[in-house]
């Protein structure tokens, strides 16, 4: 069965409950050479219980050499660099991985305040720490 994309996905994350979800939006260009839509992929993060801080938005907008998922042969979620790293926002191992790229760069949950950071700023950190945590381990020496 498949799963409600509406529905808020939980997480833990250094003792800490989240509350994730993940949006698909179009912005339209105002711009004569860019005629169109852009795609956006908007992941949210809410810290909980609810009240205990503010939300985390970790926003990727579709752009020259990026991908954001518009439909085939994208997977929904997709997310990355034509030539290079990629996540998909539907794995929790990918949204901590975020969550962690984003604590690093200074962000944190107490806040009371919506921050909203570019997700291509986040993506290639937030990638191999992935790629890391995914790899498999060697034989023992």
């Amino acid at each position: 069965m498949p799963r409600r994309s509406k529905k808020p996905r939980r997480l833990i994350a250094d003792g800490r409950a989240y509350l994730w979800t993940l949006r698909h939006s179009h912005s339209h260009s105002h711009s004569v050479a860019d005629s169109g839509r852009s795609c956006c992929e908007t992941l949210t993060l809410y810290p909980q219980p609810a009240g205990t801080g503010g939300p985390l938005r970790i926003v990727f907008t579709e752009g020259p050499g990026r991908y954001v998922p518009g439909g085939a042969p994208l997977g929904s979620g997709d997310v990355g660099y034509v030539r290079g790293a990629s996540l998909n926002l539907h794995e929790p191992g990918a949204v901590r991985a975020l969550l962690d790229a984003a604590s690093t760069r200074g962000w944190r949950p107490e806040g009371r305040r919506v921050v909203e950071i570019d997700g291509w700023s986040l993506l290639e950190a937030a990638a191999a720490a992935r790629a890391g945590a995914t790899r498999p381990t060697g034989p023992k020496k």
